[in-house]
This record gives C-alpha cells, structure tokens and sequence, in this order.
C-alpha cells in the first residue's frame, strides 16, 4: 500500500515549544517504551507495524525535509513542496510524485494521513 503523511504546517498552535523552525511534529513529546517520540516517528512507527511493507512518502515542505531525514533517516520517501499552498495541492503534487518518480501506477491504492494524529494502531490496522 502507498501512503502520503501530510507533514507540511507550521505548527503554531503549541508556540512556544513549535515555530517557523521547530514545528510540532518533530518534538519529541510520546514515551514509547523508555524513549521519546516526534509525531513523524510515532505515525511512521504505528504504520510500518501494522504493514511493514508499506511504501510510505511524505509530503512536506522545504523547510522540514532536512527535520524528517534527521528523524526518520532514508525509511521514507520525501516529496518537497515548492511552497506552501496548503492541503489538496500537497496531496496533489505528492499523487504526481508517486506516479511520476516512483512509477507507481494509476490504479493503485493510495491513502493520505497527516503525521499529528493520536491513535493508537487499531487506527492504521
């Protein structure tokens, strides 16, 4: 299955722990077992337990990309967004990517998930 994690907003609704330069997603804020979770790492976590052969792409912007590789290292594809232009022209340009870069083809399933919801994997499954 292919799967986009929207990973683009600012995150400023936890200001003053996220900003333009720390956003939300990548603070490491979930326990699991003894260590410290992001956002990213626990949606990317849950995913790949539930389907371990996932193909996973996140779609993001410029200023992340370099935040996701630091978290998630070379697991997932990444889609860098030009700028921000908000939700369906992320999902849009990440749909484009998959089909134009990684050849996956049209008819092909795919699901779109923001990386900041709390579920647990019943969720995913």
């Amino acid at each position: 299955m292919n799967i986009i994690l929207l990973s683009g907003g600012s995150g400023k609704r936890l200001w003053p722990l996220s900003n333009d330069v720390r956003s939300k997603q990548f603070i490491k804020l979930f326990k699991n077992n003894d260590e410290y979770e992001s956002m990213v790492q626990r949606v990317y976590r849950q995913v790949t337990t539930v389907d371990a052969d996932a193909k996973i792409t996140i779609a993001t912007s410029k200023s992340q990309a370099s935040a996701i590789k630091n978290q998630l290292g070379e697991k997932a594809s990444i889609c860098v967004e030009p700028c921000r232009r908000d939700t369906f022209p992320a999902i849009a340009l990440a749909a484009a990517y998959l089909h134009d870069e990684l050849s996956v083809a049209e008819n092909e399933a795919v699901v779109v998930c923001p990386v900041d919801p709390y579920v647990d994997n019943t969720y995913y499954e």
